[in-house]
This record gives C-alpha cells, structure tokens and sequence, in this order.
C-alpha cells in the first residue's frame, strides 16, 4: 500500500480544483481533484501535503485541517492509503501546474465535474463537516464497487 495525500483548498463558495489532463497515462486523467500527492521517506502526511500544494500550485497553506484516511483498493492499481485534507487560508501567488490546469470551481458547480464515483461520497462527508473518519473505497475498473464508513458498509 501506498501513502498519499489529497488537499481541498476553499476561498469562499469555491474549491480551488485541478483538471488532470497534461500528463500521459494518468489513472486520474480528466477528472477534477484536488491537490496531493505520494508521501515521501520519513514524511508525516501533515508535511508531504503541505509540499505537494506549494509544488503544484505555489501556495503556503496556513490552516491545514486532517479530516480523514480513505482506503483504496483496486483491481488495477497498488492499494493506496490516502490522507484527506482541508484548508481555508494560504499565502503566496498561484502559478500553473505540470499535472492540469488550476481553477477555482463554484461549489454548487462542483459535483458536474468529472470526478471518481468515490470522491463524491468523501466530498459529502468534508462539506456536511463529518467529523474525522475512515473510508474504504473498493474500485473494480473505474467502477466502484463497495463503500464501507467507519466500518459500516455504505454501498
């Protein structure tokens, strides 16, 4: 199992987004995500995330928020635990990104968007404020299969 992390940055009614379509065989590509990536040796998911963000969109965080772990496993892909968070406050200028292009999204907008079957229910949870917890996304293909929160099956 991998380590990652994934960061939902807010402004407002908006989500700053990222439109995954510059790199090539991205399992991710033309979806809308937020911003993550694999940790690295000997780093906690509070920093891997905090450097993943200001490598891909040039902003310094400063109210970072850890709402939740969310497991995945795939009939495709390495199992992947990734660490979910959540920030309203950052400094610094957005730049561009190598991996898509960054928007800001309305959130009334955002559940239009290509996105994995499974960020939509993590999504629910972050905006009915959930307080922090555990989801197990099981995918076969891009189809997903099983959903089980805190250990009780959801789909």
């Amino acid at each position: 199992m991998i380590n990652t992390t994934l960061c939902y940055i807010s402004r407002g009614d908006e989500y700053l987004m990222l439109h995954r379509v510059k790199k090539e065989n991205d399992l991710n590509r033309d979806k809308w995500i937020g911003f993550g990536g694999k940790l690295e040796e000997n780093e906690s998911p509070e920093e891997g995330i905090l450097r993943e963000v200001k490598e891909e969109t040039g902003l310094t965080l400063t109210d970072l928020k850890y709402r939740g772990i969310v497991t995945f496993v795939s009939d495709r892909y390495e199992g992947e635990y990734m660490h979910l968070f959540t920030a309203e406050r950052f400094a610094g200028e957005l730049r561009d990104c190598d991996e898509g292009e960054i928007a800001w999204i309305r959130k009334s907008d955002f559940a239009a968007l290509p996105q994995w079957e499974g960020d939509r229910i993590f999504m629910k949870l972050l905006e009915d404020g959930a307080p922090f917890f555990s989801l197990k996304l099981c995918y076969e293909g891009d189809r997903l299969a099983e959903a089980v929160l805190d250990g009780k099956e959801i789909l």
